[in-house]
């Protein structure tokens, strides 16, 4: 079986075990491998070298070795060996070397103080620890001490020294107060870096008896206090300032000397009044960039991970009003040592060489030293292919006894450090830890690393082959690594495959096979678009791939490279995400991430969240002047749509509390405006953004300002005089809103004087109204009006005037001179004089002309008579009387028009209108059809509009092609009312127009259809058939076969049916047994299957033969086209007809059949 493993193209490095260079080799960290090989011991885990123990609980001192065979562990004290058994609280671990120092039960950790070094020995070699100095931590108590209060002036300097015990590690120290509280602290107030609280300057609420220093030693969890100190300041007048003083540190130079990669902390704290600030600089250079911190208030220069180019003069200065001070520290950098190349483990062959390289640096440089097996190397036994030149060990030409674990140690006066590195010399055959049969995926296009992880001593070479018979990979197309991998740079569809491994040296050959699949790459075929959405809307983004088909794919959504909020409002699809509801914080860039085992792309898209600005903020007035204003606001945020402008809105909360106008708006850009003012207006201001999406909530208002009362800037609009009675004259304005008032008392001053007549104005000052009524004026006569506003301070400028009339009254006079001429049938024009002005009284708005018609000329009766009006504006002399009727009598009158009514009517006067052509015949009725003839009946039209001087009726036969045979016409004597056709042609269609005529000319006609009849005995036959088939059905029972056979014989002779005789039953009566109507005499309708076609041309007739007029324009077919014939309940037959389409025939019969009566009846209906 293969086992299957994947390779990410994304990372395409392994973790290759590359063979050291100058011929040594990496062991591979295989553990069955590792359990196999010999190997000399290595320190995993020790306890660090400053071992500060808890002496309340048990030492534990740590010491992990690895090696084949197992270490074994022992330790020295002091230098000397330790005798772990002698020793009955010390115990070691279990297959460990870490010692267990029992204090819990009666040890002291004190006893046990001291340097200790770990042993672990094997038979290839012997590795140490560190020396681990070990150190039980120490909280010592305060010593007992009298405290006397300070007393000091305000404005002095101070400081309240702590001095804790000293403690192993030191203490971590704080003030605080009786109640457990931290004093404050402040640029006048801090604590130094040695734990003592220092004042700048001495305020009077310092005063305080409870100033407590605390020493917390954090490896007992223990806090020590120091007895509080009392603070008394007393006050003198005035207090004296005084310039900088440093307290700490003292002089004008100090140094320091730090390890390299530790913090370094300089402090600098001042004495003064006003408090001094802290500057710190370094002299001929920059304070290092991203490493330098100012704590406590700038008094403390923090450096952290120094290095020996942080060394120099750092200059503090303390400044205030009155002058300032300075301080140097010179900061020297040393360097415990520190490695620049720490020696590796060496696994050789026999007979390879190898070296041991062990450099460090420092200041002061470090010495180096070497061990061997723990033992100064120059006291160690001999071995030939060794050569120690300094920081290096040369090894020449090694043999298995060479194994050995070599110690170097650095060190210098700040410290040391101790490495092991062993050399292992091991004689292999060649292995390959890589499995059989393992199989790689890879991606087309992409890199292919086929694994062969190998050991062998000495270095095994490695060759690749493909395919089972297949040659020796070689050529540019493969990279040949090291530690023995295979790349295809870039692997193609036919690189798949097996792929073989050889591994050979001079003690053996081994080989593996791994197997090689190329996969399609994943694709995002449809990307994410850029998306711009209003608030609350939806927006959804698409990602469609395409990948592998042995490939499974996952789809991950990110919003900010971050996983989508937990909010049911995201809905992840198979292909798209969708967000419902947007807010704004849904902006941002959304990330669609297809993972499968191989490959992973990505594909993003921004989302933009716009919606209406935010309403500005912190409005502000300036520049107050008694017209003007400035009013500047802050733009509330955009939300992505940029502010097209601002709209400002004002409130009058003297007037109008609680009401917004609209005051003006100035664009997007512009947050600052100037507003023109009223006076005598209480303003409030808001400020409205607007953009592309809409308006902002109004901002908070602004603050009130009212402005100084003055008198009215203007008078009244729309100033008008109308009468509203004979006798007076209503005078009406628009008042002034409460802001144009301009100030208190509003009022109005009206004046009104007659025009053209030499009076004075007559002035009446109203309240604040809107009209006023002047009482006692003669009727309808011109006015001078004009109204002024006026208030507590003054006048408004002086009004313009206006003209108005007092009130109307109804017309005196009737027009005179009224004629008439009659133009046609329908229309008459009709003319008068008009009226004197002086007679209106009033507004001339017209002349109304009221018409009736008195009765018909033709039938000479009265009806009821409705009068028609038509008004004709202005002063017009004539009009048009349209939609008369014809041949009527008729009478009119003409009446003058003002605002208040009509004038007295002038005489009737009559006139006539001559004859029209008439309507249509009110029926037509065709009835009796025989052989060769019809009988026609009609009704005399609803409107003759003249003397009806005849009828005229025109034919014309209708074939079975639905061609107009040769047109007939017939004049028929007006008092005729019925008509018989003679010498028509049997079975045959007619297609019938008639009309009436009067001396005027011919009237609209009518239409109808009909069919002459095929036989006269035929007929006959089938009425007595019918009776014999009805006494056949009920008198013959006992030749029941007989009978149904006849039926079904004569049916199919007679119709042609080729379906059951029930279902054409269903369908239609039979025509067979249809009697003749008794009213009539006419046939029953029938209407065969065949014929249920409906008339594309002409019409059919009702059973009685009879249309009428309104029926004649609106037929059936006009309501919907092809409507079969349906049945009245009286079984009467309903048929369609046209009025219209006159010249196109109605169907025929179509059966190639011999006519018959039946069929001559099917065609009739």
């Amino acid at each position: 079986m293969m086992k299957k493993m994947s390779i990410p193209t994304s990372k395409t490095s392994l973790v290759l075990f590359l063979c050291q260079i100058i011929s040594a080799l990496d062991v591979p960290l295989d553990s069955k491998l590792l359990e196999e090989l010999s190997q000399p011991p290595t320190i995993t885990q020790q306890s660090p070298k400053d071992y500060i123990v808890d002496p309340r609980e048990n030492i534990v001192i740590q010491c992990e070795a690895k090696g084949k065979p197992p270490p074994s562990f022992s330790w020295t004290r002091n230098g000397t060996h330790f005798e772990i058994d002698k020793d009955a609280q010390v115990t070691m671990k279990p297959n460990s070397g870490t010692l267990v120092i029992n204090i819990m039960n009666g040890g002291k950790a004190e006893a046990y103080e001291g340097v200790y070094q770990c042993t672990a020995r094997n038979e290839r070699g012997a590795a140490i620890s560190n020396n681990i100095v070990i150190r039980p931590s120490r909280s010592p108590l305060w010593t007992k001490e009298k405290l006397e209060p300070n007393h000091v002036r305000e404005g002095d300097s101070l400081v309240l020294h702590c001095r804790p015990p000293v403690g192993l590690p030191p203490p971590i120290i704080f003030w605080m107060d009786n109640a457990f509280q931290r004093l404050p602290q402040s640029e006048r107030v801090s604590q130094g870096l040695n734990g003592d609280l220092y004042f700048s300057n001495v305020q009077p609420e310092d005063t305080r008896e409870d100033y407590i220093c605390y020493a917390r030693f954090n490896h007992t969890q223990t806090i020590q206090q120091k007895q509080p100190i009392s603070v008394k300041v007393f006050s003198t007048k005035p207090v004296t300032e005084r310039q900088p003083v440093l307290l700490t540190p003292t002089g004008s130079t100090s140094t320091k000397v730090e390890l390299r990669g530790n913090v370094l902390l300089l402090e600098c704290i001042a004495a003064g009044l006003p408090t001094p600030v802290i500057r710190w600089i370094k002299e001929g250079g920059e304070l290092p960039a991203n490493r330098t911190f100012f704590e406590n208030f700038k008094k403390t220069l923090k450096i952290i991970d120094v290095s020996e180019a942080d060394s120099g003069n750092y200059k503090c200065i303390a400044r205030n009003t009155l002058g300032s001070v300075h301080h140097v520290i010179s900061v020297t950098v040393k360097a415990a040592p520190y490695w620049l190349t720490a020696p590796r483990n060496l696994v050789l062959s026999p007979g390879e060489d190898g070296t041991l390289i062990c450099r460090a640096n420092g200041n002061p440089k470090p010495s180096i030293s070497w061990l061997a097996n723990g033992v100064p190397i120059a006291i160690a036994p001999e071995d030939p292919s060794r050569k120690v030149d300094g920081d290096t060990i040369i090894f020449s030409h090694v043999q298995e006894r060479s194994s050995a674990v070599y110690q170097c140690n650095a060190s210098n006066e700040y410290g040391y450090l101790l490495a092991n590195a062993f050399v292992n010399v091991l004689a292999e055959p060649p292995r390959i830890l890589t499995p059989a049969n393992k199989l790689y995926q890879v991606i087309a296009d992409s890199p292919a690393l086929l694994d062969c992880a190998y050991f062998g001593s000495p270095k095994p070479e490695i060759e690749w082959f493909k395919g089972v018979k297949g040659s020796i990979l070689r050529g540019n197309e493969y990279v040949f690594h090291d530690n023995g991998t295979l790349e295809i740079p870039v692997a193609q569809k036919n690189s798949a495959g097996t792929y073989t491994c050889v591994a050979r040296n001079e003690l053996g050959k081994v080989q593996n096979e791994v197997h090689l699949e190329i996969k399609d790459p994943t694709m995002i075929i449809k990307q994410p678009e850029y998306k711009v959405i209003q608030r609350y809307g939806h927006v959804s983004f698409e990602c469609i791939i395409k990948h592998d088909s042995t490939l499974l794919p996952t789809v991950t959504w990110l919003k900010d490279n971050d996983e989508l909020p937990d909010d049911e409002r995201f809905l992840v699809g198979k292909d798209n995400l969708t967000i419902m509801n947007v807010t704004d914080k849904d902006d941002g860039t959304y990330t669609c991430i297809v993972n499968t085992t191989l490959d992973s792309v990505s594909a993003s898209a921004v989302l933009t969240v716009v919606a209406q600005p935010n309403p500005p903020f912190d409005l502000e007035l300036t520049g107050q002047l008694e017209r003007s204003i400035d009013l500047s606001w802050i733009p509330g945020d955009e939300n992505n749509s940029p502010i097209t402008n601002f709209v400002i809105e004002y409130e009058d909360a003297l007037h109008e509390p609680g009401v917004w106008h609209y005051q003006t708006e100035v664009p997007g850009t512009q947050t600052t405006v100037q507003l023109k003012l009223s006076p005598y207006v209480n303003y409030s201001f808001r400020v409205i953004a607007v953009n592309k999406i809409g308006r902002s909530q109004p901002s908070e208002p602004s603050e009130q300002y009212l402005t100084k009362s003055a008198s009215p800037d203007e008078n009244p609009a729309n100033v008008q005089g109308i009468g509203s009675e004979p006798d007076n004259l209503v005078i009406t304005w628009e008042p002034l809103k409460g802001f144009q008032s301009n100030g208190p008392g509003l009022q109005y001053k009206v004046s009104w004087r007659q025009k053209d007549v030499d009076d004075e104005w007559t002035s009446v000052i109203v309240a604040n109204v809107s009209k006023y009524i002047v009482s006692g004026t003669p009727t309808f006569v011109p006015y001078e009006v004009k109204v002024q506003a006026l208030n507590d301070l003054g006048y408004a400028p002086e009004p313009s005037e206006v003209i108005g009339h007092s009130g109307e009254d109804l017309p005196m006079v009737a027009p005179g001179n009224v004629q008439v001429h009659v133009i046609n049938s329908t229309l008459a024009k009709v003319h008068w004089d008009p009226v004197p002005l002086k007679t209106v009284r009033g507004h001339l708005q017209g002349y109304k002309v009221y018409y009736w018609k008195v009765q018909s000329l033709s039938r000479r009766s009265r009806r009821h008579v409705e009068k028609k009006i038509l008004t004709f504006r202005g002063n017009k002399t004539f009009g048009m009387l349209p939609g008369l009727e014809p041949y009527s009598s008729y009478k009119l009158n003409v009446r003058v028009v003002n605002g208040k009514g009509e004038g007295p009517a002038s005489p009737d006067k009559a006139f006539n209108t001559p004859e029209g052509v008439p309507s249509s015949p009110s029926f037509l009725k065709i009835t009796n059809p025989t052989l060769d003839s019809l009988t026609l009946e009609w009704g005399s039209p609803t409107h003759p509009n003249g003397v009806l001087i005849s009828y005229t009726l025109k034919f014309q036969p209708i074939n079975n092609t639905h061609e107009l045979g040769p047109l007939v016409e017939i004049r028929i004597p007006a008092n005729e009312s019925s008509l018989i056709l003679k010498n028509l042609n049997y079975s045959t269609r007619y297609k019938f127009y008639f009309n009436a005529q009067t001396a005027v000319g011919s009237g609209s006609q009518i239409t109808e259809e009909a069919v002459t009849i095929m036989d006269e005995a035929m007929a006959s036959r089938q009425v007595d058939i019918a009776t014999q088939g009805w006494f056949i059905g009920l008198m013959c029972a006992v030749a029941l076969l007989i009978l149904i056979l006849l039926i079904v014989c004569f049916i199919r002779r007679n119709k042609g049916g080729k379906y059951p005789v029930k279902e054409k039953e269903d369908a239609h009566a039979d025509p067979e047994i249809q009697p003749m109507k008794e009213d009539d005499g006419t046939f029953g309708e029938y209407s065969d299957a065949e014929d249920h076609k409906p008339l594309k041309k002409g019409s059919r007739t009702p059973s009685d033969r009879t249309v009428k007029k309104e029926d004649s324009d609106d037929s059936l077919v006009d309501y919907g086209e092809g409507v079969n014939g349906q049945f009245n309940e009286d079984g009467s037959f309903i048929g369609q007809y046209s009025g219209k389409k006159e010249k196109e025939p109605a169907e025929g019969n179509e059966s190639s059949e011999a006519p018959s009566p039946v069929n001559a009846m099917n065609s009739f209906v």
